[in-house]
């Protein structure tokens, strides 16, 4: 019996040296590889059904609060802690590998308003509508605050200058505080009743930005004396976000269901203009690499977005989530936490098909082959039409139906009027300029 046998002699492909070039024994050539775009395309193909198949988004709860979620802090020094308030005036600091509650205390008589860390993360920093302005130890011994200060004014938001010893909390009026004094450094006003967010910059640490009630986002800057800029909006800005690696550029949510991204060099429009979703949107915040950013909103969906793009990406929802409070994306880049109010807080991967835990080097190298297939052929109709693909939950479904009737309606309605108008009596009004009323210098 003959039997024939491949043989390789290894001097012909083992390299002597690392930096030898590796002998490939496939022939390139593509006439000898006529259907190598075909089965390409079938393997895209099958590599976005499969990432649709294995989307499974949601990791796990965390559950014991009595009361609806109301604020979210990430640790900066600990990537597996995470504090959370709620509005029965209880904090609790979260172990997330484990899904584990490892403190909880009383700190305010009534909500939570806000949650931050210090810049070493050694200490705990929250207010609530008592009018006070807690510091509070990390060590599981330690029940009563390290610092209280009762504040004059309401206080609703509080953010963390990075670096530094200070931070500022909005309310009647937007404070600058120090760690060691009980009075507010500096004060600053433009004729607003209240500022119910505010957001240092973590690049220009001096920058400094508030939504108030007059439906105005103000700009100011730490070493000024006063505030810098204002622009005033067509609805109420519920929630602002710096983009970490950008240092000009931060995301407003909107009562108009919308999301705004904007330029503080150029604020009389907005750079884009993020749609989708179908109630008001409460809380935004972006992604360490800057890139990404996700939303909440009351019509009890997560959203996340591409920064330069107009619509989401994926959207999160389960049965059970009601009505969003409050967002956050963690520092390693790998998940969402979701506060809702009722009174879970859910821990979402930001990459819904991604798999977690170790990976094997071939398992690896398919992951990166069958991603690099589906941005060849993201164009292509189906594989576009399989990959933007979402199932939604009804009311979100029958709200964007009745939205877009809505929509068409009014470009009907305008489109009659400017052709039985005088020619240039109806000027076009391009989308990002329409939801903004005015700037103030």
């Amino acid at each position: 019996m003959k039997v024939k046998v491949i043989s390789r002699n290894p001097d012909e492909y083992l390299r002597e040296t690392k930096r030898d070039i590796h002998k490939v024994q496939r022939n390139y050539d593509p006439d000898l590889h006529p259907l190598e775009a075909p089965r390409e395309y079938a393997r895209a193909l099958n590599s976005v059904k499969l990432e649709r198949m294995f989307a499974k988004p949601f990791v796990g709860n965390l559950d014991g609060h009595r009361d609806g979620v109301s604020c979210l802090a990430k640790d900066p020094k600990n990537l597996s802690i995470l504090a959370s308030g709620a509005c029965d005036g209880e904090i609790r600091l979260w172990n997330l590998p484990v899904r584990s509650c490892i403190r909880s205390f009383q700190a305010h008589d009534g909500f939570v308003r806000g949650l931050t860390y210090t810049p070493n993360g050694q200490n705990l920093i929250s207010l609530g509508d008592d009018k006070t302005i807690k510091f509070w130890g990390l060590e599981e011994d330690q029940e009563d605050p390290l610092n209280t200060i009762l504040s004059k004014t309401v206080v609703s938001s509080i953010s963390h200058q990075r670096g530094e010893t200070r931070f500022a909390t909005s309310g009647e009026i937007c404070q600058l505080w120090e760690h060691t004094r009980n009075e507010p450094i500096r004060s600053y006003q433009w004729g607003v009743d209240s500022l119910h967010h505010i957001a240092f910059n973590q690049i220009e640490t001096h920058l400094l930005a508030a939504c108030a009630s007059d439906r105005s986002i103000i700009l100011y800057d730490t070493r000024e004396t006063g505030p810098v800029r204002k622009t005033v909006m067509k609805l109420r800005a519920n929630c602002l976000s710096w983009n970490p690696m950008e240092a000009f550029m931060f995301t407003v949510a909107n009562e108009d269901y919308n999301l705004y991204s904007f330029d503080v060099r150029k604020m009389k429009s907005p750079v884009n203009v993020h749609m989708d979703h179908v109630a008001a949107v409460v809380y935004v915040d972006h992604s360490p690499t800057g890139k990404e950013f996700v939303s909440g909103s009351y019509d009890k969906t997560v959203r996340i977005y591409e920064s330069h793009k107009g619509h989401s990406r994926d959207v999160y929802h389960t049965k059970r989530m009601q009505r969003l409070t409050v967002v956050s994306w963690s520092l390693d880049n790998k998940y969402i936490m979701s506060g809702s109010d009722e009174m879970n807080i859910r821990v979402w991967k930001a990459q819904a098909s991604e798999k977690l835990g170790v990976m094997k080097p071939r398992e690896k190298a398919a992951m990166n082959y069958h991603e690099a297939l589906k941005a060849k052929f993201a164009q292509h109709p189906q594989i576009k039409r399989i990959a933007r693909h979402r199932h939604v939950p009804k009311h979100v479904f029958n709200a964007q139906q009745e939205q877009r009737v809505m929509r068409e309606k009014a470009k009907r309605k305008e489109g009659n009027v400017r052709k039985h108008s005088k020619k240039g009596s109806v000027p076009f009004v391009p989308e990002r300029k329409k939801h903004i009323i005015k700037e103030h210098e």
